[in-house]
């Protein structure tokens, strides 16, 4: 959905200077086509992923000092524009979840369809691994996060499996937990949903990469970062993330004011203007050329007002 994603920025971008942030800048994709549909703007892009950084900023180093590429993670925006001596951005984009180039790299262990360490870390430079989380985690701990972050309804069949193999010899790579959670799930489980293992390892990464609670702070943040007139971009891969920011956006575009007022003032009036009418979803077209692209949900707010008090 970048096209989508560039046309819902674009009014922003449109005056010399403009400056842009993509929050998970990846392989550079997205950077790279910001700069080059804004030839006069500035981008200032984040990745928590040291080797995404390294690859990207080959990838962008023909634009030079146009975009200047940060090892953060995206809640770390304000702090990243403060060193900068950035007071207000036009444009913010976040493509959430997993990168391609993570999914891909069979050692990092993110994908389920190929045996690898258990690491899942984004920045595998600190943090525990999903290694460290299964064979250290108490039991209910567990079963709370594959029903929370993988929506797991067989969360307790799976962790009693996950705790009784533990005991006999530590998690240490993929293929066995993909085989463990295929042999503890029912018959009727495995039907349907695809790979058995896709919410559990969902589950997973979400907990060592703190995701959902890094993108809680993160969207408030880049809300308060645009200026009036500026946009935000936001691509979510599963319903927890789409409704955390349309939590935000929500309560954004929706008026404070007491009722029955005569004249609300402005302190009461919405801060955002919804862009996108509920979450937009990739064309067949789309799908067909990218199968990672089919649980996409696209949502955009432009900033109409300055906070007040």
């Amino acid at each position: 959905m970048l096209q989508r994603c560039l046309d819902l920025l674009a009014p922003a971008l449109a005056e010399p200077g403009a400056v842009v942030v993509d929050c998970t800048l990846g392989l550079g994709g997205h950077s790279e086509a910001l700069l080059e549909r804004f030839p006069e703007a500035r981008l200032v892009a984040l990745d928590r992923d040291t080797e995404a950084l390294r690859l990207s900023g080959e990838r962008l180093a023909p634009h030079g000092d146009r975009a200047t590429l940060v090892h953060a993670v995206y809640d770390e925006l304000p702090d990243v524009l403060d060193r900068l001596g950035i007071r207000r951005v036009q444009g913010v984009l976040f493509d959430l979840g997993v990168s391609s180039m993570q999914l891909d790299e069979a050692g990092r262990g993110f994908a389920y369809a190929q045996d690898a360490p258990l690491d899942m870390r984004m920045d595998q430079t600190t943090g525990i691994s999903a290694a460290e989380v299964l064979n250290t985690y108490p039991p209910g701990e567990l079963v709370r996060i594959l029903r929370a972050y993988g929506e797991e309804k067989q969360a307790k069949r799976i962790v009693s499996a996950i705790v009784r193999e533990r005991e006999k010899e530590p998690f240490t790579n993929s293929a066995r937990l993909v085989e463990l959670i295929r042999a503890a799930l029912p018959q009727a489980a495995k039907r349907t949903g695809g790979n058995p293992a896709k919410r559990t390892f969902q589950a997973l990464r979400i907990e060592v990469n703190g995701e959902l609670s890094v993108l809680e702070r993160a969207i408030p943040a880049a809300v308060e970062a645009l200026a009036v007139g500026g946009r935000i971009a936001v691509l979510s891969y599963h319903s927890l993330e789409d409704r955390l920011v349309k939590q935000v956006f929500a309560a954004g575009a929706a008026g404070t004011a007491p009722p029955g007022l005569p004249v609300v003032p402005e302190r009461y009036a919405p801060r955002l203007k919804l862009l996108t009418r509920g979450a937009e979803l990739p064309t067949e077209e789309e799908i067909a050329e990218n199968r990672r692209a089919a649980p996409a949900r696209l949502r955009g707010a432009e900033r109409i007002r300055e906070s007040i008090g």
